[in-house]
């Protein structure tokens, strides 16, 4: 076999496919999203044609050649492909990138005329697609700005060279010697204790080093969801518990020299199991005498709220008088709504990786978006002192809010502190399925009373979330979900009842909109029904009873918060999309097809409540090279580049001499993480704060090796410029290099905006729904990056089509997974996906960054109800179920 032109002596291991194989022998570049040919992660060319590796036997490719991405160029000297990815901003996370390049080369896809049929193979999570199709169309989209120009241009990612190469690492990447790796034996029962069990087959099987089961690891209890204050999360979990809850959920571990010994070992386990009546509705869950989940747990010391009624969490509160107004109105809907459990698919699955340092520092380096805060877990249910951790995280390949978890970190650090080895632990697409935390599924029933003139007088909102069979952020997102989706409006009368309940179900877990999503599926949609019932345009009513500056944050009672207008741009969102649908642009209805017009508005807090903190160092060295220590991490959110773009505009330099050092809990200050789109307004408004004062320092020292005033010099590229034009080098100001701190705590935080609008058609035949015409309005402040923030939203726009029309995790009556691949479970191919005009509105604001707000999470949050307030359009009938597949349309439509 030759690899990218290389001999390869080594012979595959009998049944081994080529993707393991090129792995094995170094060739990182080819990733591993499905291993089953559905996404195209490992697509490598055989003998120049374009191949999914992991469908391929390893001993076909002897004698052949095979090309990976590495092998199509370097970083010096890119492919024009692999160019065209970098000056499109082709990719975010990047994972999928290697197999998109790849398949265009080998395919000369640029000229394709029909390009989602040829990249029907090829997945990507992150961008929605329209940056991919630039990039196969040759289309730039990249600026270079001149020095201190950074704010506001398309600046490309710093890692662009080395994510379109293959060359940037990502978690398992790094080369290791000496490997352990894990395997899990899962539960076969929803519910049931463990009675007895028998490892010693087992450990006597040929490479297994270890096996541990609830009797060999620490009793304490904790959660796998991570929040800067632990508290916020049930501790319910134990890592090995002799009761299982779901299925798949941790028996057994066996750590050995291969994947293939340790699953081998697990099957050689003998388990005794008394199986336990299980629920799975969560309305039935409530029920007096439905079977226990927690039941047995203490409410205080492990903060459930009713575990003897299976609630983990609840609200219920009221505002005035519903029941009056309601009763007073001059026209009332009411409806419920349900929606799905759906999966974060992101392509690089949960992966860890754990070993001993030199200085007997246990280090971990793993898949998360929150270093810092599995650092400190790890820490407590270990006894360990925090800085005798180490967590470090390469470029992680999506995240979504699913890797705000504790899920595999906690295996590989317990098997190297008794081992002594480096342990590896990677999860499966199946395990992404079975039994990594989902989107929360909820119920939500919705009643509204408005006045004639369309103010709204009552809001009544029902809410019933299944957070499965353990509370990981159970009751953040119920908390979350309650909170924007009924602020937004203005009413005098608002009633909230709420509750988070355990199944026996999966676990649900932190998914991009944090619940928002959910429940404005039933509000915004019961919004339209009020404006019909009103003989209203849905637009205009909602021009009518948004909040406004001045007003109240009201869910059920107005609460003391540190949550401000930093700035208002609703009101502009609302008439972009009203101008873009009236617009007449997009796709006309095919001959016979229904077409309706749908729109949805959502807010979102720009932080999350109860603090969200960072800490950063920026520096500068004699070469003016700037070094940023920031502890957030990249995951495709686009921080790194960002936070290049800050300092190279304070400190008036380009941002390739800006070197970003990240997600590294030894070298880096302490950073919450990186979820609810804090990376550019907590980390980004710590970075800015550091390069701020960094400046103000440089210009001291200048001034004064000049004999001047402060302020009669300024800052260039190379160093301190002088009234005549003079510059004091950065060799003479840093010699030895200096630098300066900057921190954020997360208060006071702003709220910002997005607007959503479709014009669809459905075929009245077969339900099918298509998407004509797809605009989206959003307030974020300052733009910092536009083609970036364009990506953002594409992407949180084409999951929200998904789980809108598409996607559905299906579980049996017994709680049993049976979407276990994604050819099974439907993640939106680049045919699924239209393209998205994007706008923003013109607004500065007073809390962020530069005027800059958040802008990652918030545009999944509109797309359902927009779509569903279309589709309702168009058939007269109102869908209340998530997805609207074309089986659910068209049975309405019956």
């Amino acid at each position: 076999m030759r690899v990218n032109g290389r001999g390869v002596d080594a012979a595959p291991l009998p049944g081994q496919c080529l993707r393991t194989f090129l792995r094995q022998e170094g060739a990182t570049d080819v990733k591993k999203g499905c291993d089953a040919g559905d996404c195209g992660a490992c697509s490598v060319m055989l003998d120049g044609v374009a191949t999914h590796a992991c469908l391929v036997p390893a001993v076909r490719a002897v004698g052949h050649d095979v090309t990976t991405v590495a092998g199509l160029g370097s970083t010096e000297d890119l492919h024009p492909v692999q160019r065209s990815f970098v000056e499109a901003a082709g990719f975010q996370c990047g994972f999928c990138t290697a197999g998109m390049i790849v398949t265009a080369a080998a395919e000369d896809l640029g000229s394709s005329a029909d390009l989602p049929r040829a990249m029907k193979g090829n997945l990507c999570r992150c961008t929605g697609y329209r940056s991919i199709r630039d990039a196969m169309a040759g289309v730039a989209n990249v600026d270079r700005p001149e020095a201190g120009q950074a704010w506001g241009c398309s600046v490309g990612a710093p890692a662009a060279a080395r994510v379109v190469t293959g060359a940037e690492r990502y978690t398992l990447d790094e080369p290791a010697t000496g490997l352990l790796h894990v395997a899990v034996l899962g539960s076969p029962h929803a519910h049931a204790r463990i009675t007895d069990i028998d490892t010693s087959a087992a450990r006597a099987m040929p490479g297994v080093h270890l096996v541990l089961t609830h009797h060999d690891v620490p009793d304490v209890l904790f959660s796998t969801g991570r929040h800067e204050n632990r508290l916020d999360d049930p501790d319910d979990t134990r890592i090995l518990d002799p009761v299982l809850r779901f299925r798949g959920q941790r028996v057994a571990v066996v750590v050995a020299d291969s994947v293939r010994q340790a699953r081998a070992a697990c099957a050689a386990i003998t388990v005794g199991y008394d199986v336990l009546p299980s629920v799975h509705d969560p309305r039935a869950a409530r029920e007096p005498g439905s079977p226990l989940v927690h039941g047995e747990k203490d409410p205080v010391t492990s903060r459930i709220s009713e575990p003897r009624r299976n609630v983990v969490a609840q609200l219920h509160d009221e505002h005035g008088d519903t029941a009056e107004a309601l009763a007073a109105a001059h026209a009332t809907v009411t409806g419920t709504w349900r929606t799905a459990r759906v999966t974060h698919a992101a392509l690089e699955t949960h992966g860890a990786r754990a070993w001993i340092g030199d200085d007997g520092t246990l280090v971990v380096r793993t898949s998360t978006q929150v270093p810092f805060l599995v650092r400190d877990e790890l820490a407590r249910l270990f006894d360990l002192d925090p800085v005798k951790v180490r967590v470090v995280v390469g470029r992680v390949g999506g995240g979504f809010g699913g890797k705000q978890e504790l899920l595999t970190e906690d295996l590989v650090a317990l098997a190297t502190l008794r081992l002594g080895r480096p342990v590896q632990y990677e999860m499966t697409r199946s395990d992404q399925f079975t039994i990594v935390p989902c989107r929360h599924p909820m119920e939500v029933s919705v009643t509204l009373g408005a006045s004639a003139d369309g103010t709204l007088t009552a809001m009544v909102v029902d809410v019933l979330s299944d957070t499965g069979a353990y509370g990981n952020h159970g009751p953040g997102v119920m908390f979350h979900g309650c909170h924007e989706s009924i602020a937004v409006y203005r009413c005098a009368n608002k009633k909230v009842d709420a509750e988070a309940v355990y199944t026996h179900n999966l676990p649900s877990g932190a998914f991009r909109g944090y619940g928002l999503g959910q429940v404005m599926f039933g509000i915004e949609s019961a919004m339209d029904d009020l404006a019909r019932a009103l003989d209203l345009d849905p637009l205009e009513l909602r021009r009518r009873n948004v909040v406004v500056p001045g007003d109240d944050f009201v869910v059920a009672a107005i609460e003391e918060s540190d949550l401000d207008y930093g700035s208002y741009g609703l009101d502009q969102c609302l008439d972009l999309v009203d101008a873009a649908l009236s617009s007449g642009e997009g796709e006309a209805a095919p001959s016979g097809w229904l077409s309706g017009v749908g729109t949805a508005l959502a807010m979102i807090a720009t932080i999350p409540p109860r603090g969200h903190f960072s800490s950063v160092r920026v520096e500068v060295d004699a070469t003016g090279t700037y070094t940023v220590d920031v502890g957030t991490a990249e995951f495709g959110n686009g921080t790194t580049t960002v936070h290049a773009q800050i300092v190279a505009a304070e400190l008036t330099t380009t941002p390739d001499r800006v070197v970003i050092r990240q997600s590294d809990t030894a070298t880096a200050g302490y950073d919450t993480g990186a979820y609810g789109s804090t990376g550019s307004v907590v980390a980004g408004k710590a970075v800015h704060v550091a390069a701020g004062r960094l400046r103000d320092r440089l210009l001291t020292e200048g001034a004064r090796a000049a004999g001047l005033a402060t302020g009669s010099v300024g800052l260039g590229p190379d160093g301190v410029v002088l009234p005549g034009g003079e510059v004091v080098g950065f060799d003479r100001l840093a010699p030895a290099g200096i630098g300066a701190n900057g921190s954020h705590d997360g208060s006071p935080r702003s709220v910002a905006f997005n607007v959503h609008g479709v014009r669809v058609a459905v075929d009245p035949a077969t339900g099918e729904v298509r998407v004509l015409q797809s605009v989206h309005a959003a307030d974020a402040g300052v733009v910092i990056n536009p083609e970036q923030l364009r990506g953002q939203i594409e992407g949180g726009v084409a999951q929200g089509f998904g789980s809108a029309l598409f996607e559905e995790m299906l579980l049996t009556e017994d709680g049993e997974v049976t979407t276990t691949t994604f050819r099974s479970y439907r993640v939106p191919q680049m045919a699924d996906v239209p393209v998205t005009q994007v706008m923003f509105a013109d607004t500065v604001d007073g809390l962020g960054p530069r005027g800059a707000k958040s802008m990652s999470e918030a545009p999944y949050n509109p797309v359902a109800p927009a779509v569903a307030n279309a589709i309702t359009d168009a058939i007269g009938i109102r869908p209340r179920e998530l997805p609207m597949s074309r089986d659910r349309v068209w049975r309405l439509m019956q």
